[in-house]
């Protein structure tokens, strides 16, 4: 199996005298999806802004975060995005009096200020992933349905050609047929070989799209192990998929 592109050891949280993740140990292979489930308040955000270098100045982290085998735990986020990570927040964060372009193009911004000659390179390929983006490009991020800003977030993120894409929520707020059509992209981003980490409430859509998961309550990994192998888990089943135990 290839080395991971992800791994974190022994991850600790605390806001103050409060800890929010407590020893959390993962890792994400090339290619793969890995998801995180939980309830509300598990930790789930924070963990992703962790990783990040996102976390507010109220916070303290402690461990090892290593992309790609380099350590990257005192990095700040810019250093980080330019390493090949990228986190799509819960809020996507678009600039809304901004177009759809202007929004594309920042995400390459860095790429830019490197003197990449060839910067914007992606963004024919994010028009051919998100046609819609491509018939709204000069209208204002503002006024994107919540499905489009979602698809907004994703590609300003891939304009910067990571090679860890983290999701937090994508599915957050949107209409069913919405919430399919996003994790098709998603799973149409891993067969292009982009690795990513998924944080979903969504339990169900997230462990069939995932190869790998790992349920964190209470800042704590509970439990770990192939996405379909716990979509038949008891506990899983009980407390995060809604269906009732099958009767002996």
């Amino acid at each position: 199996m290839s080395a991971p592109i992800l791994e974190v050891k022994d991850l600790h949280v605390s806001y103050g005298k409060v800890g929010a993740l407590h020893g959390v140990s993962l890792s994400v292979a090339p290619g793969q999806i890995v998801t995180v489930i939980g309830p509300n308040g598990a930790g789930k955000s924070t963990l992703l802004n962790a990783l990040a270098g996102a976390l507010p100045t109220s916070a303290t982290a402690q461990g090892v975060v290593l992309l790609q085998k380099d350590t990257i735990t005192t990095l700040s986020a810019e250093v980080r995005v330019e390493r090949g990570l990228s986190l799509v927040p819960e809020k996507r964060e678009l600039f809304a009096t901004m177009s759809v372009e202007d929004n594309l193009q920042l995400g390459a911004y860095r790429r830019y200020r490197t003197r990449d000659k060839n910067w914007a390179d992606q963004l024919p390929l994010i028009y051919d992933m998100f046609p819609r983006l491509n018939e709204r490009r000069k209208q204002h991020a503002g006024l994107l349905s919540g499905g489009e800003r979602q698809m907004l977030a994703l590609g300003r993120a891939l304009m910067g050609k990571p090679q860890l894409l983290m999701l937090d929520e994508p599915s957050l707020g949107l209409a069913p047929l919405i919430v399919k059509e996003i994790f098709q992209i998603i799973l149409r981003l891993k067969q292009a070989g982009t690795a990513i980490l998924l944080v979903e409430q969504n339990a169900r859509a997230a462990l069939q799209a995932a190869d790998y998961a790992y349920v964190l309550e209470t800042g704590s990994i509970a439990l770990e192990g192939e996405a379909e192998k716990l979509t038949h888990d008891p506990q899983v089943i009980a407390t995060y998929l809604g269906l009732s135990k099958p009767s002996a």
